[in-house]
């Protein structure tokens, strides 16, 4: 993995219940003192990304943000070693997209983006084709999940008393403003109208305890609605727990002998 918080260790966790024999084995960490959780966890670690690609993992797991996917990932795709994106938010950048698919190419290997918080990406790839008119996604947490975003700037997050819609805007917006909160959004953009033409409303409500997402999607398919209320990551509440373990389906598919 790059990174090793909250969804790094849970996820570790859960793949040694599932049975599956997977394991994550390795962390690539910036510095001494993140090291701590993988110690314990018995995970080696690495400081250097040379040293991680003469190591020759099977698969990478992103989960370190924007900055990781920008200049850790392109590297790891050029050495030929498949990747899972979490930070899915950092392909607002289009020159980013770019540059990954450069290096995949080069490498002859795979970006895998995993699915997050949300579903029905499939229903909506496959309306895409058959042309939309309009995306709308609505995301709504628990003002505490909110904090340490740019929300609080926009709005009183402990001194909200019913749901307050603080941003509205387009997935690119958001996606930039919001990076660790809304990476759902980018998720929606990009199976669907793509981030300028995806609107995002995004609002805290303190009468809820979990994370809350809409997608309303139509176009000449007709029309579909889709909506999913999330328990949060326990050790991270800013993160679904359903985020964490479409990482860990995205892992489970790409060693499968039939990806169902």
């Amino acid at each position: 993995m790059i990174g090793y918080g909250a969804m790094g260790q849970s996820l570790r966790a859960s793949l040694a219940k599932s049975g599956d024999g997977l394991t994550i084995a390795a962390a690539l960490l910036p510095t001494l003192s993140s090291c701590d959780a993988a110690s314990r966890d018995s995970v080696r670690v690495f400081h250097d990304i040379d040293d991680l690609v003469a190591w020759r993992p099977s698969l990478v797991v992103e989960c370190a943000g924007h900055a990781a996917v920008r200049d850790i990932v392109p590297p790891l795709l050029r050495a030929g070693i498949d990747v899972v994106i979490v930070s899915i938010g950092s392909l607002s950048d289009a020159g980013l997209i770019d540059e990954l698919e450069a290096a995949a190419l080069a490498g002859g290997s795979h970006l895998i983006v995993a699915s997050g918080a949300i579903g029905g990406l499939d229903a909506l790839r496959a309306a895409k084709r058959a042309g939309l008119t309009s995306v709308v996604y609505l995301g709504c947490k628990p003002p505490a999940a909110w904090q340490g975003s740019a929300a609080e700037s926009l709005c009183d997050l402990p001194q909200i008393t019913s749901r307050t819609v603080f941003f509205e805007g387009n997935a690119e917006e958001a996606a930039r403003r919001f990076p660790k909160n809304a990476n759902v959004t980018a998720a929606v953009a990009l199976a669907g109208l793509g981030f300028d033409q995806t609107k995002v409303v995004l609002a805290a409500d303190p009468a809820i305890t979990c994370n809350s997402h809409n997608v309303t999607a139509t176009g000449a398919f007709g029309e579909f609605s889709i909506a999913l209320h999330n328990n949060p990551l326990p050790d991270n509440p800013k993160t679904s727990l359903l985020a964490a373990m479409s990482v860990e389906a995205s892992i489970v598919r790409h060693f499968a002998p039939l990806a169902l």
